[in-house]
């Protein structure tokens, strides 16, 4: 029977390989990105916002126009729509490279 060898070849730890590529090529996304779909975040939570309110303060009392007003059927709407929309533009952005001055 032959002998086998088996050879071992060093293994670098995953805190160590992401300390030798400090370029952040090993992300998916980059720092823009993340402030991105952070900004995307701000403006859903500011139609939702827009989109709350309208209780009266007797419960007998309906108010049809505070609760259907322009602010929360169609305006709020549409920007969280647009909210939804800048998050997959800043997911699906590419990041710039280094030579590229078009970013």
């Amino acid at each position: 029977m032959l002998k086998q060898q088996s050879k071992k070849a060093p293994a670098k730890s995953a805190a160590a390989a992401a300390k030798s590529d400090k370029s952040g090529a090993g992300f998916t996304l980059s720092l823009q990105n993340y402030k991105l779909m952070l900004a995307g975040f701000a403006i859903i939570v500011v139609g939702f916002v827009l989109m709350s309110g309208g209780k009266s303060p007797d419960p007998q009392v309906f108010n049809a126009d505070e609760l259907y007003s322009f602010r929360r059927i169609t305006l709020a709407p549409i920007i969280v729509i647009f909210g939804f929309a800048f998050e997959i533009y800043a997911i699906m952005k590419r990041p710039a490279k280094a030579g590229n001055p078009r970013a």
